[in-house]
C-alpha cells in the first residue's frame, strides 16, 4: 500500500536528531487529489538520529511512503 504525505516541519535537537511530522497531501494535483480521497486526515511524527537521514525530509517537500506487512516470522508478504 502507497500514502503520500507532505512534510510539514524537521526540528533539529541538540543529540543532533530531528523530529519529522508529516500529513497526507491535500490536493494542489490530480496525484494529491486522489490520494487525499482515500486518505483525508492522519500525521506522522519520527524521530530520526542516523545521520545518513538527517537531511533527507526537507519542509514542504512531498514523499511516497509504501507499507509492507510483515508476517510473525519477519517475512513479507
Amino acid at each position: 500500500m502507497r500514502a503520500k504525505f507532505l512534510v510539514e516541519s524537521v526540528t533539529n535537537h541538540a543529540d543532533g536528531g530531528n523530529t519529522v511530522k508529516m500529513r497526507p497531501v491535500h490536493g494542489s494535483s490530480e496525484e494529491n487529489k486522489n490520494f487525499c480521497k482515500y486518505t483525508p486526515s492522519g500525521n506522522l511524527e519520527m524521530y530520526i538520529n542516523n545521520p545518513n537521514a538527517l537531511t533527507f525530509f526537507i519542509p514542504g517537500q512531498d514523499y511516497y511512503i509504501d507499507f509492507t506487512a510483515v508476517l510473525p516470522c519477519g517475512d513479507s508478504l
